[in-house]
């Protein structure tokens, strides 16, 4: 059981987003769910029984609906205890090629958008005395990523900006979590350029977001600051910390070069 009483989660139509709102319900935690698509959200709250359940249509890209999702986590009517930054995109290809909007939009979301609302949440929670904020980095952020070049960048910032706002909130009631999940099987790939085909699948690290979900909510639950989801995701990541960066870019080269992208 856990002790939120009402959590606020960007992205959560679909993957791991989806997955954590509905984990969170099942908790009785009522909930503030943001994301672009009305029709998405709609059939969401639907679903989702025994909790309140509040949307909020919303484009984080775009500077006026992100104040307004700033503004209600600093709604004292209804407090939120648990940000969850889920929202984020990528894209796949070589950075030139690729639309400079597609770059610009994924650090207007992947970071921008986080660190506004984690701003906006962490001085409401320390207001309160207590809260945690949820994360959703990457281990894609762990080395450099070729094809996925911003992408990986957005989400190395990520998680050096949660474990630094994890110092900083120390012995105020809040807590900072940055989960880093892996492969999931979601359809972030297939919106990056990424079908799922079985060359795609290839990789035995691949998990489930339901089992990633849990884990990150387990995580934050606990105060963890850094959690790597998955046994072999944290093998992983835990070799890449000693690679010598030449061999970091290499071995990148090596997966990405594998994956084929949407036709």
């Amino acid at each position: 059981m856990t002790t939120w009483k009402r959590a606020l989660v960007t992205g959560p139509t679909a993957g791991i987003g989806r997955e954590i709102a509905r984990q969170l319900a099942a908790d009785h935690v009522d909930l503030v769910l943001v994301a672009r698509r009305a029709d998405r959200l709609e059939e969401l709250r639907a679903e989702l029984s025994g909790v309140e359940v509040e949307v909020v249509v919303a484009d984080l890209a775009k500077p006026d609906d992100l104040e307004r999702v700033a503004a209600r986590l600093a709604l004292d009517a209804a407090p939120i205890d648990l940000l969850v930054n889920n929202a984020g995109y990528g894209t796949f290809g070589n950075v030139w090629e690729l639309s400079p909007s597609d770059a610009q939009g994924q650090i207007d979301v992947n970071v921008s958008a986080l660190v506004r609302l984690s701003h906006a949440a962490a001085a409401h929670m320390v207001a309160a005395g207590h809260g945690t904020i949820l994360n959703i980095s990457s281990i894609a952020g762990n080395q450099p990523g070729p094809r996925n070049a911003v992408y990986g960048a957005t989400k190395a910032f990520v998680t050096s900006f949660s474990e630094a706002l994890a110092v900083e909130l120390r012995g105020t009631g809040v807590k900072v979590t940055a989960s880093c999940p892996g492969f999931t099987r979601t359809e972030f790939h297939e919106v990056a350029g990424l079908p799922d085909s079985p060359m795609n699948r290839a990789n035995l690290f691949w998990m489930t977001a339901d089992a990633v979900a849990r884990d990150a909510l387990r995580a934050a639950a606990n105060g963890k600051v850094v959690r790597v989801n998955g046994f072999g995701n944290r093998v992983a990541a835990g070799a890449t910390t000693v690679m010598p960066r030449a061999l970091k870019r290499f071995a990148a080269h090596q997966v990405t070069s594998r994956l084929r992208p949407a036709d």
